[in-house]
């Protein structure tokens, strides 16, 4: 029997591809408690700590043109695997790093291979399932997921008040080790030889070419970027946010980021029992309602609302349930543009989503941390500009289908 034996869509194949994918959030949420810490161990300024998030996302975003292409060409789990050995060696080197400078490199080897396994997981999902049946596992996918990042920043909390920030580190090299052990016993490969893409340059420079002047492409990719880029505000910033603004210590990261996640599992949650029963269309429809409203409602609140963590918190998970609504059919919707390079077009998906949070990240974020108003505005104008951008997809006329790569 190969190695693209049927795939199973059970919540046991669901939970090893959200293992995959939660290596990107793993690497952001678990340190984030630690940024004061490591500033003052290294004798750093915050900012300098900050770029340890910048770095990796854009290391992250560029890394991602050439996952997917690699596992068109190669196959996915060759990739996937190889990805993961790497960023176990950055990992190793984040938790023995001596100064700033070596975290920064040894963050930018993180980035470079932490997209592959995400990249890689949404094309195995579209190798094998269609239409409504896509989008539930992608669901499925984004709920375990979703506990993650709930996780992570408890974790990161309890390692750096017991053991200090480089457990942290410890910690998720050995979450790392057991995802491949994992991945090499149960993930097949999904892409049979017969229809894989040679790894020729000028091959591959007209498949990029033809994803990334695809208007729909461009309009669907700009979608969950900007949706992502509205809520990472709060992430970024989430010690400034919850410690400064909102006083709550490095112990309670969690008050922040378990609502957030209880919002993505709700909805993909939501998703994942209308795929057949409504449109992509209309659930993605339905998405923005709860985004909207929660953005305007994040504004009346910081606008003239004491701070207060339950009022300020409550809008941006409302949102995430909105959000997490609008991605997985978002996703579906793109990846069938270009069935015969999926993978790439999910590179360039990631690699979109991910620049954007990095320059949100190192240039915008800062520039609105001075009060809990400037980053409700921030939310909403992102969400504003997504939602102009899902209106034009809509109005505009079908384009006509790309040429075949």
């Amino acid at each position: 029997m190969t190695r693209a034996a049927a795939l199973p869509r059970s919540w046991g194949f669901a939970a090893l591809l959200a293992s995959l994918a939660m290596i990107g959030p793993f690497s952001i949420d678990l340190y984030l408690p630690a940024f004061p810490a490591i500033a003052q161990g290294f004798d750093v300024a915050p900012i300098a700590v900050q770029q340890t998030l910048s770095v990796y996302l854009f290391a992250y975003a560029g890394m991602m043109l050439w996952h997917g292409a690699l596992s068109d060409a190669f196959g996915r789990r060759p990739v996937v695997i190889g990805a993961l050995c790497v960023y176990a060696i950055a990992t190793l080197g984040c938790a023995i790093a001596g100064n700033i400078q070596s975290l920064w490199l040894f963050r930018a080897l993180q980035g470079i291979s932490a997209g592959g396994p995400l990249v890689v997981g949404r094309a195995v999902i579209r190798d094998r399932l269609h239409g409504a049946d896509a989008q539930r596992l992608m669901s499925q996918v984004t709920m375990v997921f979703g506990a993650a990042p709930a996780i992570a920043p408890i974790v990161g909390g309890i390692l750096l008040n017991t053991l200090g920030w480089r457990a942290i580190f410890w910690v998720l090299l050995a979450f790392v080790i057991a995802t491949i052990a994992w991945t090499a016993r149960a993930l097949d490969e999904t892409l049979p030889k017969h229809v894989r893409q040679p790894l020729d340059a000028r091959r591959m420079w007209h498949n990029y070419v033809a994803v990334l002047t695809h208007r729909d492409f461009l309009m669907l990719a700009a979608v969950p970027a900007l949706n992502f880029a509205a809520f990472f505000i709060y992430v970024a910033l989430a010690p400034t946010f919850l410690i400064d603004k909102l006083g709550v210590s490095t112990w309670g990261f969690a008050v922040l980021f378990i609502p957030l996640i209880a919002g993505v599992m709700i909805g993909a949650a939501i998703s994942g029992r209308v795929a057949g029963l409504l449109t992509p269309s209309r659930t993605i429809d339905i998405g923005f309602m709860f985004m909207g409203g929660a953005a305007l409602a994040n504004v009346a609140i910081s606008a003239f609302a004491p701070p207060g963590v339950a009022w300020n918190i409550a809008p941006v998970a409302v949102f995430t349930i909105g959000s997490a609504m609008v991605t997985p059919s978002v996703t579906i919707m793109l990846l069938d543009l270009f069935p015969a390079t999926r993978g790439l077009a999910s590179s360039l998906q990631g690699f979109v989503q991910f620049t954007l949070g990095g320059f949100n990240a190192g240039t915008i974020a800062p520039l609105l941390d001075a009060t809990l108003l400037t980053m409700a505005l921030g939310m909403a104008a992102f969400t504003a500009a997504s939602y102009a951008i899902w209106r034009l997809y809509r109005r505009a006329p079908a384009p006509s289908l790309p040429a075949a790569p």
